[in-house]
């Protein structure tokens, strides 16, 4: 069966690029996986097949309740533990990386210029992240650019383009092209970084894309190439900070090959804000979720809580997320598909822009698919404005945060949580009554 492409790209207004607009483009990527659709369609279709080794989520007795599944129709589901499919996401991971070119669009500079535009940065981020249990090692075995057969625009790659015949024909022809100099079958996924002038501007439509579980993938030295992420034109937004921001398109890419959903909506970044890379990658640095570090085998059992109880009070401690050790994250499921997490957020390792470091308290639903808002955070200082005029940051969301003495109620499903206190070291104490 035919997989889905979920692709970040909108077409440009021509009304200027401003910052809001720049927040709009990232509105319709997603990821390649389990079916096929555009950016605006989603079908639905069969379950992932096993194409690697996927770690479970940590789990213990007591934290079964916290387990939210969603199905098995959710394309990217967030439910725990992740579906066999996906490359794990722990111990060691190999990323072939090729630097690609077309008649039409020779490279610009040395390939290896535009492989310095991503690493090391990339294995820094998910080594920050996953607090050391993701060893990512990207290798380069060809140096110069890929040069392919075809001009770029006989590819079709476009918003919205089918795998098959696009992609497959492009991926088939960049494997004819390496073949000679790779053996894919050392490699756990494939990064494709296009040379940038190929394909238009990120400012006005974002190519970038990944097929992450594709079982109909073309096969290379036996293998199947079905994690593969495509990098097209530089995410700068002319605000001088690329250098050390641009990378961050790659890890957000590479991400779904790990089986993490797109967080941002047709809004934008407006359900999850700054507070995950998959929400939003362009501008300023940030880290993952606690969710999705459980979700990726980053946090032990010991590490999450789920209060998941009712008639019952119940406190707890929480460490930030940033620092390695200690109680990380609290689950309050509502049913079997969707949940409250609550973490620490504060501007060290990864977040280098909170501005209000507190208790970040979010929804995660299961069952809502990936590029539909799958995780919303909640928001302690609606219509504040924010804390940061950082460029392409979703300010509103920026101070979402709870400190000691604010409370967040759910009334509708007796839930209550109040900030009790905070401790040495960024702790926070925080208590939770379910009714």
């Amino acid at each position: 069966m035919p997989r889905s492409v979920y692709r970040r790209s909108i077409p440009g207004d021509g009304a200027g690029l401003t910052r809001s607009r720049r927040i709009a483009s990232m509105a319709a990527l997603c990821a390649l996986s389990l079916a096929v659709c555009t950016s605006a369609v989603n079908e639905r279709t069969e379950d992932p097949t096993t194409a690697g080794p996927v770690p479970p989520a940590r789990a213990a007795v007591g934290l079964a309740p916290c387990m939210i599944s969603g199905g098995l129709d959710a394309q990217m589901s967030e439910g725990v533990p992740t579906p066999a499919g996906y490359s794990s996401a722990t111990g060691t991971v190999r990323a072939l990386t090729l630097m690609v070119d077309f008649p039409d669009a020779h490279g610009e500079g040395d390939a290896m210029d535009r492989y310095a535009e991503f690493f090391p940065q990339t294995q820094d981020w998910f080594r920050t992240s996953s607090y050391g249990r993701l060893d990512y090692r990207a290798d380069a075995p060809v140096k110069r650019w890929l040069r392919m057969p075809k001009d770029f625009d006989e590819y079709g790659i476009e918003r919205g383009a089918p795998f098959d015949p696009s992609y497959r024909g492009l991926v088939e022809d960049i494997v004819d092209e390496a073949d000679a100099d790779v053996d894919f079958r050392r490699y756990d996924l494939l990064n494709i970084l296009v040379t940038p002038n190929a394909g238009p501007s990120a400012l006005d439509t974002v190519l970038s894309v990944t097929f992450a579980a594709n079982t109909e993938a073309p096969v290379a030295d036996g293998v199947p190439v079905s994690h593969a992420s495509f990098v097209y034109s530089r995410q700068d937004d002319g605000s001088g900070s690329y250098g050390r921001t641009g990378y961050r398109v790659l890890p957000h890419e590479n991400a779904h090959v790990f089986g993490l959903p797109d967080l941002y909506t047709h809004d934008g970044g407006g359900a999850a804000g700054h507070w995950d890379i998959m929400s939003e990658d362009w501008g300023a640095n940030n880290d993952l979720l606690g969710w999705h570090k459980w979700k990726l085998g980053w946090l032990d059992a010991g590490q999450v809580s789920c209060a998941a109880r009712s008639d019952s009070t119940s406190d707890h401690v929480l460490t930030p997320l940033a620092r390695a050790g200690g109680p990380k994250l609290v689950v309050l499921p509502l049913d079997e598909d969707s949940s409250y997490a609550v973490e620490v957020r504060t501007q060290e390792g990864n977040d280098e822009l909170v501005c209000r470091p507190g208790v970040l308290v979010y929804r995660v639903e299961a069952g809502v698919e990936t590029g539909q808002g799958p995780v919303t955070v909640h928001d302690h200082r609606r219509d504040s404005g924010g804390c940061t005029h950082a460029p392409n940051v979703h300010a509103e969301l920026s101070d979402a945060t709870l400190t000691p003495g604010d409370t967040f109620t759910d009334r509708d499903n007796g839930i209550r949580l109040r900030v009790l206190a905070k401790g040495p070291g960024d702790t926070y104490r925080l208590r939770v009554t379910r009714d």
